[in-house]
């Protein structure tokens, strides 16, 4: 159990997230008064700049989820689950570069507002609904899931208990405070979560002896592989290097590019160099969670075969033979590895993950369910009913993710549960967004056929993955299944775009590049903090640490 000054710093962390969210948001509701309301709440009045977009990002992004995941992944397979937060960057650039521009000209409020545009009514519908469903199964309900073990380790708090306190704690600022109030709080979590896993990390790095001492322990277990990111053909992970490089993109370009709990941060830009330097300022933290969140589980393993870490609390009978249940490997390191009050800013920085995670999603949600749904059925309705709207389908929403605990908790790996979902949900969205921008003939009914068919198709594969794993379909590896699947969505939209040739309105005439080249046509910023230049950067530092770690 953790010390009661440590108790003492987390509870008091929570009170201070919470009187900064609720103060965050009521004071840039009283002055700016009301007028736009709607805007206000839902896209902080357009007014964010990048330094705040960058780390709202990575804090919407990074959650207690990814603080005990990637510590289990680093545990049980080493550096390998690292290539889903180094792929990210590239997918930021992506972002930065290609999509930003129509997002911040067509001045959408919500990215199915987006697709409506480009195409029709049909695709913006259907983008809304999975778009909500998504932030509830993969934003809300795995965070909760991943802070409820930690607290029910940490403080012997009953796994439902905990997470109900927080959600509501944090439901309350986010519901009132709008996303003003989301983007403030997460840029303080952001320090406060990176600044509890550098602890962690020179905790573990101080109590193997350095970096030496590990490697040695893995060549003498033949573990070896665990340093290494590119894994071979038939590697047991089921993520040899090719299955990253193909399948990463197809779930990375749905997460950081049409994803509305991610793009709704950079959608409240105050323009469009700040929408565009925001994500490329997120790219580069993303180096980081390999260093600080992947390491200390892979610290952990060589300190548990050289007897200086204890998981008899951990180990468990799984068909006749002792396991050891790694999910509560990082709780355990705090409790063993941090001295008292330190433990309590680890702690901080899991409520910081988990609370960043859920206030973000749930203001998306809110938006996309005022303007997306709500207003279809009530065109005239006031920015105040909007707003009302939006706090409700907030509330029942985090009703509903709650009630999806106990069907989640029966995944072995957090980590690869969430990705496992991505997989099966992001390839025709992905591919509606693709083929949107870059391809003119691309049609709304094409469009809106791919959406339907490709969907119903992935959750048809994944039930029969889940109910047959023996079958031909559960032994394909989820990131090879989201490329599969991606492929056959194209194969779809070019055919039906082909059957149903696009007829484009004179703003969906504006929404595609006549050739990729005319994104690079805006000059941006002098110097520096030219986007063109911090794109190449970063793409030229990810290549090298992808050598490096190869």
């Amino acid at each position: 159990m953790i010390h009661p000054l440590d108790t003492t710093i987390s509870i008091l962390y929570i009170v201070f997230i919470f009187a900064i969210g609720l103060w965050a948001g009521i004071k840039h509701k009283y002055k700016t008064g009301q007028q736009n309301e709607a805007s206000e709440y839902f896209l902080a009045g357009k007014t964010l700049r990048w330094p705040m977009i960058g780390l709202a990002l990575f804090a919407t992004n990074i959650s207690c989820v990814h603080l005990v995941s990637l510590a289990q992944s680093g545990f049980d397979s080493g550096l390998l689950n690292g290539n889903f937060e180094w792929m990210a960057a590239f997918t930021l650039i992506l972002l930065s570069l290609f999509f930003v521009p129509f997002y911040i000209r067509s001045g959408v409020t919500t990215l199915p507002d987006f697709l409506e545009k480009r195409y029709d009514r049909a695709s913006r519908d259907w983008l809304a609904i999975v778009s909500v469903v998504s932030a509830i199964v993969i934003h809300i309900s795995f965070s909760l899931l991943a802070g409820g073990i930690v607290l029910q380790t940490l403080f012997g708090v009953d796994l439902y208990t905990s997470v109900i306190v927080i959600a509501v704690i944090t439901s309350i600022y986010t519901i009132v405070g709008g996303l003003r109030a989301v983007v403030v709080t997460e840029s303080i979590q952001t320090v406060v979560l990176l600044s509890g896993a550098i602890i962690m990390t020179f905790a573990a790095y101080h109590k193997m002896g350095g970096w030496q001492p590990m490697v040695n322990v893995l060549e003498q277990q033949h573990q070896l592989e665990k340093l290494s990111m590119m894994r071979p053909h038939g590697d047991s992970s089921g993520l040899p290097w090719y299955a990253v490089f193909l399948g990463y993109p197809i779930l990375g370009i749905w997460y950081w590019c049409a994803d509305q709990t991610i793009v709704q941060r950079v959608l409240g830009a105050k323009d469009e160099n700040h929408a565009r330097i925001g994500p490329l300022f997120c790219g580069f933290i993303k180096i980081l969670p390999v260093f600080i969140f992947v390491v200390p589980g892979l610290f952990a393993y060589a300190l548990v075969q050289t007897g200086q870490l204890d998981v008899t609390a951990l180990k468990t009978i799984s068909g006749g033979k002792e396991v050891i249940n790694s999910k509560g490997i990082y709780t355990l390191m705090i409790l063993q590895l941090i001295p008292k009050g330190l433990a309590g800013i680890l702690v901080a920085a899991l409520l910081s993950g988990l609370m960043s995670q859920i206030s973000g999603a749930l203001n998306s949600i809110s938006t996309m369910a005022s303007y997306d749904i709500y207003q279809r059925y009530r065109p005239g309705a006031s920015d105040q009913k909007l707003v009302k709207a939006g706090k409700i389908a907030a509330g029942l929403s985090l009703i509903f993710s709650l009630l999806l605990l106990p069907l989640l908790n029966s995944y072995e790996s957090i980590f690869n549960g969430l990705n496992d979902i991505i997989a099966h949900i992001a390839p025709p969205i992905t591919c509606v967004f693709l083929l949107g921008i870059f391809w003119g003939k691309a049609s709304a009914v094409s469009a809106k056929l791919t959406l339907y068919i490709g969907s119903a198709t992935g959750v048809i594969v994944f039930i029969i993955g889940k109910v047959y794993p023996e079958s031909f379909m559960g032994q394909i590896p989820f990131m090879m299944m989201a490329f599969y699947l991606f492929c056959c969505c194209v194969f779809l939209q070019v055919t039906f775009s082909l059957l149903f040739p696009v007829q484009h309105t004179a703003e969906s005439a504006r929404l595609y590049w006549k050739s990729p080249l005319e994104s690079l046509s805006s000059k941006g910023w002098n110097g520096l903090g030219n986007y063109k230049l911090l794109s190449f950067i970063l793409f030229v530092v990810m290549c090298a640490l992808f050598w490096i770690f190869r």
